[in-house]
This record gives C-alpha cells, structure tokens and sequence, in this order.
C-alpha cells in the first residue's frame, strides 16, 4: 500500500494535473454532463480515481484471498479455472411437455442446469381449471398441476446428473415435494438431489406480489422446509433470496444490496428462533442478484454482498462453520431493461451485463433471450442468450483469473460507498424493527417506488438515454417469431388435471389433505404431509386450499 508520503505526492500530483491540463480542456470543451452518476443514480462518478480514495483499505481485512474470509474475491479459491459457472436458461411454457422438449434442446446445446418457470397461476395456488386461472395457464411458464405434470417435464431427464433451480414462492414447498417425489420415482437418492427453490415470500411483499398466505405463515412454511431439506435433502439449496425482482422493480444497486441481505438476516433469524442450528441449514442458502447495465457498479455490489453476507452472518450468529457465512449466488440480467424498440441492441444489453456477473464472481448466471420485452423467448433467441454464456467463458478471457478488477481504485472504492450506503439502509430497517414490520408496513415498498418514479421521470425528460427508445430512434417496425400460447394449449392442459383426478384414488387423496390439515392446525412440519399429498397425486391448488383455509389469504393494505 502507498505510504503517506505517497499519498501526498500523488495528491499534488493530481491538483497539478487538474490545473494545467484539465481546466484548459474544460474552459474549451466542458463535458458531457454536470455530473455523473451509476446506472441507478446511487453514487457519484469522479473524474478520476487515485491511491488516495482506497488509502484505508486494508488487504487481509477488507479483501482476503479468494476461498478465504471475508470472501470479497470469491467463495471458491480457484475461482472459473477449476469450474465455470452453471449455465441456465429460464424456461418453461406451455404444457409440460413443451417445456420437457426445451429443456432437452436446452441440455443438448451445452446448458449446464436448468432453470423452471411456472405460468401465473401455479405461483398464486391455483389449478389450471380454476376460475381467476381462465386466460393465463401456461403464459409466463410452464402449467404445474400434479405430480403427473411434474413428470412429463423431467422425462428422460435424470435429476442425479442436473441441478434444477425453481422460480417459485408461496406454493415452493409443494413444488420441491414433486422434485423430490420425481427423483423417488427415478431412484435417486434424496441426498443426490440438487437445485434451488426461490422460495423468498419477503419479496413477493415488496416487489413481486405472487404471495398466498399471510406473512406468519409464510415463514414458518418456509422454516419448515429448511428443517426438511437439513434432514432429507442437505445439497439442496433451500430458498435463494432474490434482490433481482427488488431491483427489476427500480430499486437502485444499494436498494437491492440492502434489502436482499435484510430479507436473508430475517429467514435466518426466524430459523434459529424455531429452534434450527444456523449450520444445519445456513450453507444451502444461496442468494439472487441482477446484472444491470453499469459493468462497474454490479462487480462493486455483487464484491460488497460477499462481504457483507461473511460480516452479518459472523457478527449476528456465531456459526461453527465457515461455510456458513459465504454468499453465493445466482445471477440474471436485468429483463426491465430489455426494450421492444430494436430488440438486437438486446443482444449487447444482455452481453455486457453477463460479462459484469462474471466480473464479480457469480456462481450461476441466466442470460435474457433478445425477444422477451415481447413474448417468450425463441429457440433462436435462447441458442444465442446460451452461446453469450459460453462465448465469455471460452473466448474472452473473463473466467481465466480470479476477481479481475480487484485493486482497480474505482471498483475497490465503489464497492466500499455501496456497502457503507447499504448498511446505512439497513440501520433505517433495523430502527423499525427489521425486515418484517417494514415490509408489513409498506415502507420498503414505498422506498423502490420512489426510486423507480425518479428513473421513468429521467427517461421521460431525456436526462437518462435509452438506446432506441428515447435517443437514436428509427422508424421500423420489428420482424420476428414470437412464441404463443393458444387456447388449445390451455385446452389440454385442463383435459390433462381432469384425468389425473379421474384416474387417481380419491380416498387416499382426501386422506392425506387432512393430514396436511392436521399438521397445519398444530405444530408438525408441512413437508412430510405435503410429500404424501403429492405422491397421492393431490394437485397445488388442493394442497394450497387447505393451507389457505388453516392460514387465510393475505391482504396488503395499501401503500
């Protein structure tokens, strides 16, 4: 590190360079802009970066050794050189046997885990022939009815050899009862099944409203299946908090670093009061970021959560194991900033905000197919999105070395004004009694509204360029295949659960519904009835049913 001697020479260096060659430039010529901001507005850009804005960072302290505390460059010490990250593609659509066929084009093109999306009402609970599900089984992802759907999706698929993450929340433990069930049905061992469900209710209360139960409930739903997988399913990551909804809401990186942490100190916290050792259960939770479109910002905050997770988790809980406090996480880049206007920029949104997730040591990424500002995403677009992935990981150089832009004085810095700016958000949610009362309150909704009204304001008053949407704009209209979902689509789908309650055996359905029951009203954990139900071939809107009516429905008040 540079002494201060150092430091003061390379400060009069800098005022000399600012005096007798920068303020010519600018009595000239000016600049861009008044001033430069991150992407979302959070931290202002200096002109220039020298030793003296990291003068206090010490290395073994603030930085470490890659596999070493506090983990800032990386939970793995060889980093990409001894595995790259998992490659997957969000998919699912349809009927499940349009989303068995993707992901078997998907496997075959080098994708190396896979990634489940479920249409809108199999994240609310509801069967395919319910009511409030007319017109939108199988949009936005794939229709998930029974464990025969289940099935069909993994057919030929063998979940000892694929790790499977689940976009999934209220119903999570309902749909990981199939996984496991599936991997029952194929022999697997239990133990040999690995994926993620997302399983984070606390953001559907901020950001992404696919809640069914009240918050209570919700939790223990949720530590109820931190207990199971500790006991049954130990190399199954267990919920994977997600800032990235936060942030596709219009938090700012801060935001989304802050209130990710927050919601994942309160999981915790609510396990351990239930009774759970945070080693049983702390190193399979795993965490969800964005990879927005400011490349140094992103590498700051995804080098920040490391360390803070490593902080927190320390500080807080005192685990045992060390493993306990490492972060690791998948990434997706930012689908709120793909545009329906010249949607091959799309493809360089999307590469560049991949190379940023790299850049700062992901251990799972999902890149956007250019075409999803307007339907679900193409084989075509898929095959590109895929190959994006495995052009950074062979041809560029980015996977070679370990946490590349450390030292850099502008990422070393970023990442420290992202984190003193997080804690400083996490102080506010600590005065109001942590995450859970100002979630219920509302106050971090309001908090990324705000700042996402602020954002759409610079769009509109030109202050923020959108490429091809408010700046550099043609008159054309877009040629290209979108996919559909059709009537008949959902037709069959229907056909598909009526069957299925056909062919099954009522009585050992109603049975197990009324273990649930049983399990609900008092204190047992929900997993094991709900592993029953499912094998009974019990649909998720039955088996939500009854949790619906042990814990009613939720109903935000308006904020």
């Amino acid at each position: 590190m540079f002494d201060a001697d150092d430091l003061a020479e390379i400060r009069e260096g800098r005022e000399e360079w600012e005096a007798e060659t920068v303020e010519p430039l600018l009595e000239r010529f000016g600049e861009r802009r008044d001033s430069f901001r991150t992407d979302t507005g959070g931290q202002e850009v200096d002109r220039l970066y020298t030793p003296e804005d990291v003068a206090d960072l010490d290395y073994g302290e603030d930085l470490g050794f890659p596999g070493e505390e506090p983990y800032t460059r990386g939970v793995y010490a060889t980093g990409y050189r001894g595995r790259l990250w998992t490659m997957r593609q969000y998919a699912g659509f349809s009927t499940p046997e349009d989303t068995n066929e993707r992901f078997h084009y998907l496997l075959d093109e080098g994708q190396t885990g896979l990634s489940m999306a479920f249409d809108l009402p199999t994240q609310m609970g509801y069967d395919s022939d319910a009511g409030l599900a007319e017109g939108e089984v199988g949009k936005a992802g794939v229709a998930i009815d029974s464990l025969a759907d289940m099935e069909t999706v993994f057919e030929e698929i063998p979940l000892d050899s694929v790790s499977t993450s689940m976009t999934i929340n209220a119903p999570a433990s309902v749909l990981l009862a199939m996984y496991v069930a599936v991997g029952d049905e194929q022999g697997v061992p239990r133990e040999e099944l690995r994926g993620t469900i997302q399983n984070d209710i606390l953001k559907e209360y901020i950001a992404r409203n696919t809640y069914i139960y009240p918050p209570g409930p919700s939790m223990r739903i949720i530590t109820d299946v931190f207990e199971f997988c500790a006991a049954e399913v130990p190399n199954f990551n267990t919920i994977s908090i997600s800032g990235y909804h936060v942030r596709e809401a219009g938090s700012t990186a801060a935001q989304e670093l802050a209130f990710t942490l927050g919601n994942g100190i309160e999981y915790v916290e609510q396990a351990v009061e239930a009774g759970l050792d945070v080693d049983d259960f702390a190193p399979q939770l795993s965490f969800f970021f964005n990879a927005h479109n400011d490349i140094f910002e992103e590498v700051a905050k995804f080098r920040a959560a490391r360390r803070m997770w490593h902080d927190i988790v320390e500080e807080h809980f005192d685990p045992r194991d060390p493993k306990s406090t490492q972060l690791k996480f998948h990434t997706q880049t930012a689908g709120s900033m793909l545009t329906a206007q010249q949607i091959e920029n799309n493809v360089v949104r999307v590469a560049y905000q991949a190379l940023a997730a790299v850049l700062g040591g992901t251990q799972s990424l999902h890149t956007n197919g250019k075409d999803e500002a307007l339907s679900l995403p193409t084989e075509k677009s898929v095959r590109t999105a895929l190959r994006t992935q495995q052009i950074l990981a062979h041809e560029s150089g980015a996977a070679d070395t370990i946490d590349p832009l450390a030292g850099s004085y502008y990422v070393e810095s970023l990442t420290d004004e992202l984190e003193a700016e997080a804690y400083g958000i996490l102080e506010n949610v600590e005065d109001r009694g942590g995450m859970l009362p100002a979630v219920e309150s509302g106050w971090v909704k309001r908090r990324i509204q705000d700042t996402a009204f602020d954002r759409q304001r610079e769009i509109d008053e030109g202050e923020r360029i959108i490429v091809g949407v408010n700046e550099f704009e043609v008159d054309e209209e877009s040629e290209m295949d979108v996919e559909e979902v059709t009537a008949e689509d959902q037709r069959r789908q229907r056909e598909r659960l009526e069957s299925v309650r056909e062919d099954r055996d009522g009585e050992a359905v109603e049975a197990r519904l009324a273990d649930l029951a049983d399990a609900a009203a008092g204190g047992a954990n929900l997993m094991p009835p709900i592993v029953a139900a499912v094998k009974a071939y019990a649909t998720v809107g039955e088996i939500c049913d009854v949790l619906r009516g042990e814990f009613g429905e939720y109903q935000p008040d308006a904020v």
